[in-house]
C-alpha cells in the first residue's frame, strides 16, 4: 500500500517530466523552436524538486524516453522497434540524471552542479554504449541563433552548458525558495550569457588564398540503395552530373572547379575490384581535369568486411589518399555481438558485411590545400572533428548519404549538426549527400548554399582557405572534461550531504531558503 502511495505521489511528476521531454525536442529541427529549450529546462527541475532519488529515476526516465522519441521519430524507418529502443537506451541515462538532480538540487550552488550535471550526461551519451549517439546535445538546437557563436569559444559542451545553464536560471527565478536576491543575480547572469554571446564577432576571412570546389548531388533512384544495379546506377549519376559542370564550365557559365566532392556512397561497388565502376570515376576526373573526392566502400580489410571511405582521385597519379570512416553506425553499418544476434534477429543480415573502422584522421592534402574529412554521422563526434583540426585542417568536407532517411527531418537535424561545426572550428564546411541535403556553410555558420532532397544539385563555391583556430578549437577537449568533472563533483558534495543528513552527522550547507539565502559570492 505504501508502494502505492509512493507512486500515486511519483506519477504527477512524471506527467511534467513527458512534457518537458516534449517540449524539448521540438527545439530542434526540423520544429526548429530553440527558446523551448529554456522552457523544458526549468519544467523538468521542477518535477525533480523535492521528489526522492527513486522517485527521480522515474521522473528522468519519463523525461529522456519521450525526448528522444519527438528528437529522432526518422528512426522508426529502420523500424518502429529501433526507434523506441534507442528512446529507451538514452532514457536510460536521464533516469541516472534526475535520481543524481534531486540530491543535487539541495545544495548551494546547486546552478552550477546541475548546469554541469547536464553536460556530464550528453558527454555520456555521446560516449557509450558503442561508441555513443551525440544526437541529443542542446547546442545543436542554436545555429540560427546568437547564443549559437559560444561555440567558438568553448566548443559545443561549453554552448551545451550555457543553454542548460540559462533554464536553470530560469528555474532559480520561478522557485518558490528563491529570494529577491537570488532572482536578481540569475536574471543578471541569464542577460549577462545572452548579450555577451550577441557581441561575440564571428570572422570568415582567410589566408588570402581562396579554393573553387564543386559538390556534386547526383540524386538516387528511390530511397536507399540496394546492391549492384541500383549503386551502379547512383555512381553513374554522379558522373553524369560531373559531365554536366564540365559542359558548363567549358561553355563560360561556371566557374572551373579546383576540387570536386562526390558523397557518401557515391559508389557501393568498390572501384579497385570493379573495372566498370573505376572507369566511371576516371572518365568523371579525366572531364573536369582535377581531383575528385570520391566516397567510396571498399572490400576489406579483413573477410566479410568493408570500409565506407573518402578517396582522392587525381586525373594524373589515380586514386591516392584515402579516409575510412572512424566511426561506424552501430546495427547500421556494422553488428555488434554479431554472432549472437543474427541468429534471433534475422532483420540484422540486412546489414551485410561488417564496416570495419579506420585508424587515422580524416586529413587530406590536395593541391596545397588540407582538407578536414569527416562522413555523415561523424560530424556529431567531437573527436572526429577536433582530429583533423589538430592537424590544421583548413576547410571541412562533410561526405553523406542521407537517401533512407529523405524527408524524415533527419537531414535537417544533420544540416544543423554541421552549421554549428562550422562555428565551432572557424572553417567552411562543404557538404554533399547523395540525395540532399547539400550545401555550404560559412565559418560564421551561415548558408550559402542549402539543396532540396531527392533532386540532382551542383553547387560551386568560393571557399576561403583559413589556418586561425578559434579558441574552442585551442582548448579542445578541456571544456567537456572541466564542465563533466564539475558535474560529477557536485553528485559526489551531494551524496555526501545525503549521507551525513542519514546518520545524524553535520549536514553540508542546505539549499537556500527565504529566511537565509545567500548569492554565491
Amino acid at each position: 500500500m505504501d508502494r502505492l502511495k509512493a507512486l500515486g505521489r511519483v506519477l504527477p511528476r512524471v506527467a511534467v517530466a513527458v512534457a518537458a521531454g516534449a517540449l524539448l525536442g521540438f527545439a530542434f529541427e526540423p520544429h526548429d523552436y530553440p527558446w523551448l529549450t529554456i522552457v523544458a529546462v526549468p519544467l523538468f527541475l521542477a518535477a525533480l524538486t523535492g521528489a526522492s532519488a527513486k522517485g527521480g529515476l522515474l521522473i528522468g526516465a519519463g523525461f529522456g524516453i519521450t525526448y528522444y522519441l519527438v528528437l529522432v521519430p526518422w528512426l522508426s524507418v529502420i523500424g518502429g522497434d529501433a526507434a523506441i529502443a534507442l528512446a529507451i537506451l538514452e532514457g536510460l541515462f536521464y533516469a541516472v540524471f534526475g535520481a543524481f538532480a534531486t540530491q543535487v538540487l539541495k545544495l548551494k550552488w546547486w546552478p552550477l552542479w546541475i548546469a554541469s550535471l547536464w553536460v556530464a550526461t550528453e558527454f555520456a551519451t555521446a560516449s557509450v554504449p558503442f561508441g555513443g549517439f551525440p544526437w541529443g546535445r542542446l547546442a545543436w538546437a542554436f545555429s540560427d541563433s546568437p547564443l549559437g557563436k559560444l561555440a567558438s569559444l568553448v566548443g559545443i559542451p561549453g554552448l551545451s552548458f550555457a543553454v542548460a545553464l540559462l533554464g536553470v536560471l530560469v528555474y532559480a527565478v520561478l522557485r518558490p525558495k528563491s529570494t529577491v536576491r537570488f532572482r536578481i543575480v540569475a536574471v543578471v547572469a541569464g542577460v549577462a550569457i545572452v548579450g555577451g554571446s550577441a557581441l561575440i564577432n564571428l570572422s570568415t576571412e582567410g589566408n588570402g588564398r581562396v579554393v573553387n570546389a564543386a559538390m556534386v548531388q547526383g540524386n538516387v533512384p528511390g530511397k536507399g540503395l540496394e546492391f549492384l544495379g541500383r549503386a551502379r546506377t547512383v555512381t553513374r549519376n554522379h558522373l553524369n552530373a560531373t559531365l554536366d559542370l564540365q559542359r558548363r564550365v567549358q561553355e563560360g557559365s561556371e566557374d572551373k572547379p579546383d576540387i570536386v566532392i562526390w558523397p557518401e556512397n557515391s559508389t557501393d561497388i568498390d572501384p579497385f575490384k570493379d573495372a566498370e565502376t573505376r572507369a566511371d570515376i576516371e572518365a568523371a576526373v579525366k572531364a573536369v581535369g582535377v581531383p575528385i573526392l570520391v566516397g567510396a566502400v571498399l572490400e576489406g580489410p579483413g573477410p566479410n568486411e568493408r570500409q565506407t571511405t573518402g578517396i582522392v582521385w587525381d586525373p594524373r597519379t589515380g586514386p591516392g589518399e584515402i579516409y575510412a570512416k572512424r566511426h561506424p553506425v552501430p546495427f547500421g553499418e556494422y553488428i555488434p555481438f554479431r554472432e549472437q544476434l543474427l541468429p534471433y534477429i534475422k532483420r540484422l543480415e540486412m546489414v551485410g558485411r561488417q564496416t570495419a573502422p579506420g585508424t587515422k584522421p580524416g586529413v587530406l592534402p590536395i593541391n596545397g590545400v588540407t582538407y578536414g574529412d569527416v562522413i555523415c554521422f561523424e560530424v556529431a563526434y567531437d573527436d572526429v572533428v577536433r582530429d583533423v583540426m589538430k592537424r590544421d585542417a583548413q576547410i571541412l568536407v562533410v561526405q553523406t548519404n542521407n537517401a533512407t532517411y529523405g524527408g524524415t527531418g533527419q537531414p535537417e537535424q544533420q544540416f544543423a549538426i554541421t552549421r554549428m561545426r562550422a562555428i565551432e572550428t572557424g572553417r567552411t564546411v562543404l557538404i554533399t549527400s547523395t540525395s540532399g541535403i547539400s550545401g555550404v556553410v560559412r565559418p560564421d555558420g551561415t548558408v550559402e548554399h542549402k539543396s532540396s532532397q531527392f533532386v540532382p544539385d551542383v553547387y560551386v563555391a568560393s571557399v576561403p582557405v583559413r589556418d586561425t583556430h578559434t579558441l574552442a578549437t585551442t582548448l579542445g577537449g578541456w571544456p567537456q572534461w572541466i564542465l563533466t568533472g564539475l558535474g560529477i563533483l557536485g553528485v559526489v558534495l551531494a551524496l555526501v550531504a545525503r549521507r551525513r543528513r542519514a546518520t545524524g552527522g553535520p549536514e553540508a550547507p542546505p539549499a537556500p531558503t527565504r529566511s537565509r539565502e545567500k548569492v554565491p559570492a
